[in-house]
């Protein structure tokens, strides 16, 4: 199957700009949630995890969605972490890896499934358009422990990431409305070159490939905090061939 790279290539743009693309990229449901308190451990912890599909539109503002609210600010949302989009093409691999499990889309806490949007296709930087809002992609979700609470199951956590299939976050550049079954438009690529995928790989193997390391450390929309890590990762790197 083609890459997401590959298929642009020979993309056509409009008389817009926009970047024309013979494959469907489509937003499947559209999920928001409060937080609440559930008990875990013997102590009580605040969540936001459990979303459920909203079938009207939705509003999307610079930090969330309308009826949608991060509980710990401390690490999730901001205006880096606005939207957690979830691929659909996930869903079978958890559905085989998790027997019995309940998997409506939004299980696993994120905002957008999407259709058509890959962790080793889709860039930091890149543009999208989804109904008349728009975003720029800026990080993977690394997962915390409450993915586990949500599923009763703390090992999930490490298995989540291990799978690479993380999901991804996007900042909002426009406020617009949403709904299940909007297009989803690439109006610009990323010259970066640098994958969601790689951005985990780098962060889960503590990867030391150079290049690499060179190209996320200069990316302006990925967050400081992952920039100063690989800018760290360089800096390790030259003191050793020192």
């Amino acid at each position: 199957m083609p890459t997401l790279a590959a298929r642009i290539d020979g993309d056509n743009r409009n008389t817009h700009g926009a970047i024309e693309r013979s494959v469907v990229m489509k937003l499947i449901s559209v999920s928001v949630g409060l937080p609440r308190e559930v008990t875990w451990h013997g102590r009580t912890v605040q969540t936001s995890i459990w979303k459920k599909p909203v079938e009207s539109r939705v509003h999307v503002a610079t930090l969330n969605l309308d009826g949608d609210q991060q509980s710990d600010l401390s690490v999730h949302g901001g205006v880096d972490k606005a939207v957690y989009v979830y691929p659909s093409e996930h869903y079978p691999f958890w559905q085989s890896e998790l027997p019995g499990a309940d998997l409506p889309f939004g299980a696993f806490g994120e905002n957008f499934t999407s259709e058509g949007l890959l962790e080793a296709e889709v860039q930091i930087g890149d543009r999208l358009r989804i109904g008349t809002a728009e975003f720029i992609v800026t990080q993977p979700r690394m997962p915390c422990f409450k993915l586990g609470i949500r599923f009763e199951r703390p090992d999930l956590v490490k298995r989540f990431l291990q799978s690479r299939k993380t999901g991804f976050y996007l900042a909002v550049q426009r406020e617009g409305e949403v709904t299940a079954g909007d297009l989803i438009e690439l109006i610009e690529r990323s010259k970066s070159g640098v994958t969601i995928l790689d951005v985990t790989n780098l962060y889960a193997s503590d990867s030391q490939i150079q290049e690499l390391l060179r190209r996320a450390s200069e990316l302006p929309p990925l967050p400081a905090g992952w920039r100063d890590s690989f800018r760290q990762g360089l800096g390790a790197r030259a003191g050793r061939r020192g």
